[in-house]
């Protein structure tokens, strides 16, 4: 595939010349009062963090209580608002409404191994078996999900994921689960008499009807968060990127899986965009504007039906809270980029 060609998207409004380009902000997300989860993703480096922090922020303002959860193993939280956050959910300072937390997939599977009483060589074992699950990370992302929807105590919660590959298993984790817990309930119920037999043989005080009944009830949790995920009123996901081939090619194939999914997008960040002042004689801003500025063109031709918003590359770090509120204000109010035309490119060449 040659660099210039990014795959169509799967839509049917593409090409329109008669569609109305949507407001490029965040303000439709922060104005759907009925959302309960948003999740924000991207590819690697792209700003998700920001982007997830700034949003809380705005959302904050709002919205009666919001939960901002990290479940990408690299945290980045707590060096965005200069706080340290742990599993537990914590109050950002500043703020009243605003909680945040970071999921640590390691410690939690130790933390549920320590309470199963497993220890010496076989605590060891049972460790590193469930270190070698595939999708591990996901999984006890998902179940802090799960937890948070027998609650419900926060009116809005925000999750600034892992990159691309780590958030599409964890979204696909509902129906994989559901399925997965249908087949144990029949194994369950053919195989019973031979389960309680072998459990009786190897000491276990286990009892088929209550793996029943705890079966029956995580299929029920996982039922509702499958069909809150693909509700569009509840549920929205947010891409990040950055105009550049790789970031938009990844972020096409995020969104046709979301698609497959049933999941709700239709919001992108695109980040790190870099305007030189007009006469600027940097050859690499130049070079670098002028690149940026052909995939953004791809971007508005791909997804016309999306709201796209613009997002400068700073001369500083976002970090702190009142570096996060600052930059959020650009989430919700249209950036309107500096004039540049090719006269000055050729006046800076030229002199």
């Amino acid at each position: 595939m040659a660099e210039d060609d990014v795959p169509a998207a799967d839509n049917d409004s593409v090409g329109s010349e008669s569609f109305e380009p949507l407001e490029p902000t965040l303000q439709n997300v922060i104005d759907q009062t009925s959302l309960h989860w948003i999740f924000v993703g991207g590819k690697g480096g792209v700003g998700k963090t920001t982007t997830s922090c700034s949003l809380a922020v705005q959302l904050a303002k709002s919205r009666e209580s919001v939960l901002l959860i990290s479940t990408d193993p690299a945290h980045n939280l707590s060096d965005a608002f200069g706080q340290k956050f742990s599993k537990e959910a914590t109050l950002v300072n500043g703020f009243t409404n605003l909680s945040a937390m970071e999921i640590d997939p390691t410690s939690s599977i130790q933390e549920m191994l320590a309470q199963s009483d497993q220890s010496g060589a076989m605590g060891s074992m049972m460790q590193d078996l469930a270190f070698a699950i595939p999708g591990v990370d996901e999984a006890m992302g998902f179940a802090e999900v799960m937890k948070q929807v027998q609650t419900m105590e926060y009116s809005v919660i925000i999750f600034d994921t892992a990159p691309t590959g780590h958030t599409l298993r964890f979204l696909s984790f509902p129906n994989v689960l559901e399925k997965a817990l249908d087949k144990l309930s029949t194994l369950s119920g053919r195989f019973g008499p031979m389960f309680q037999q072998v459990s009786g043989m190897m000491g276990l005080n286990a009892n088929q009807e209550d793996l029943t009944v705890k079966l029956q009830g995580m299929r029920a949790i996982i039922t509702e968060v499958n069909k809150q995920f693909k509700d569009p009123d509840k549920t929205t996901f947010i891409c990040v990127c950055i105009s550049e081939f790789l970031s938009l090619y990844e972020t096409e194939r995020m969104i046709q899986e979301l698609t497959t999914y049933e999941i709700d997008t239709h919001n992108i960040v695109v980040n790190q965009l870099l305007f030189p002042r007009k006469g600027s004689n940097c050859e690499h801003c130049l070079v670098r504007h002028k690149m940026q500025q052909k995939y953004l063109e791809q971007i508005y031709e791909l997804y016309d039906d999306f709201h796209i918003v613009l997002m400068p590359l700073l001369t500083k770090e976002i970090r702190g809270t009142r570096d996060i509120n600052e930059f959020s204000e650009m989430l919700v109010k249209p950036f309107v980029p500096p004039v540049y035309r090719e006269e000055d490119e050729k006046q800076s060449e030229n002199s």
